[in-house]
């Protein structure tokens, strides 16, 4: 009871701080969010970097950009009926060669393609650590969750206004060049804003991004996901500044009905772009059929087990390397097994995938 007294006295704080956060020129009204939305298919999908990559360099940089691991993996999801996948993109392979990272996302857009696959890409991510170099990336530290994820900008520059010109020339680049792809069914423009202690810290960075993707007049939605009910400033720009809602919720399924039914006060589509850990009762057999019937996209975290080690939980170490006893994250072991066959058989029922 207390829990839900909170949830609500949060949601309607964040209500009624939106009324007051800026909006920029450019949202997308009610009626044209709707109407994108039921122009297509019910979306579920998962978070996805390749198996063989244990960070956004390493997928995107040149040396290391795995093309076949990327079609196979794919080929998986499209297997079982997923039709959306959300993957973060990353600003120093840009900057090291831009004509070259387009050309791999372009790739990268005509492999998912070819899988029946449409891309919510990432631009800007406070998670996990702050040092990054072009280069050769650390290996994987045993049994720990995502040990070698990147924040995006590095470094710090989150809070440093003098490298803005230089993110805002990499968005605007890219969405010049993809703005239009109809291979791309979103921008999440920030993912997590806030997090790794930075709390408000990230608003101007936040700001600026919303305001970059507008001057760049994209005809896909962008968006940025709420995920944390106490950060009342961010979350009110993120949902009166995005065209889609988009939200995190790792909570089991009574608690995640709550939030669904508060955010649907806003009249806007809903898209829950993480969710799924087994450990804390976010499951697919409790989750994903709870999405499906309130017609909430269902964009899991992970989809195969690879050297982001997401099948250990966040705060629960494996030192020796063992399996845990019932995985975090993730659907298929590497050589494409299912980690539960039961599993398997309800994402392809609720996808109508025979």
């Amino acid at each position: 009871m207390k829990k839900t007294y909170y949830l609500i006295v949060v949601l309607f704080l964040m209500t009624a701080l939106s009324l007051k956060a800026q909006e920029l020129p450019g949202k997308w009204s009610v009626e044209k969010a709707n109407s994108w939305y039921a122009e297509h298919p019910w979306m579920s999908g998962a978070n996805f970097i390749p198996s063989s990559a244990i960070n956004q360099l390493e997928m995107w940089q040149a040396d290391t950009f795995d093309p076949t691991t990327i079609d196979r993996e794919l080929g998986w999801a499209e297997g079982i009926g997923f039709n959306t996948m959300r993957v973060f993109l990353y600003s120093l392979a840009w900057k090291q060669d831009p004509a070259g990272f387009k050309k791999r996302v372009d790739q990268y857009l005509t492999i998912a393609e070819k899988h029946h696959i449409q891309t919510i890409f990432v631009f800007f991510d406070d998670c996990w650590n702050d040092k990054a170099e072009i280069g050769k990336q650390p290996i994987p530290k045993i049994g720990i969750h995502n040990s070698g994820w990147i924040q995006d900008p590095p470094n710090e520059g989150y809070k440093d206004a003098t490298i803005y010109p230089e993110l805002e020339k990499y968005v605007k680049d890219v969405l010049k060049t993809f703005g239009k792809d109809k291979r791309v069914l979103m921008w999440d423009l920030y993912n997590e804003p806030g997090n790794s202690k930075k709390l408000e810290t990230s608003f101007p960075l936040l700001s600026n991004v919303f305001k970059w993707a507008r001057e760049s007049n994209p005809t896909q939605p962008i968006t940025s996901g709420i995920w944390r009910w106490d950060f009342e400033k961010l979350n009110a720009f993120q949902i009166i500044n995005s065209d889609i809602i988009t939200y995190h919720d790792y909570e089991e399924p009574d608690w995640h009905k709550r939030v669904i039914s508060l955010l649907k006060t806003h009249n806007r589509p809903l898209i829950c772009t993480e969710y799924m850990a087994r450990t804390l009762n976010s499951r697919f057999a409790n989750i994903m059929p709870l999405l499906k019937k309130e017609n909430v996209g269902a964009i899991s975290w992970g989809l195969v087990d690879g050297k982001t080690n997401t099948i250990y939980a966040w705060d629960s170490p494996y030192p020796n390397g063992e399996q845990p006893i019932e995985w975090f994250h993730d659907v298929f072991k590497r050589d494409g097994t299912p980690y539960r066959l039961d599993e398997i058989q309800l994402i392809k029922q609720l996808n109508n995938k025979k």
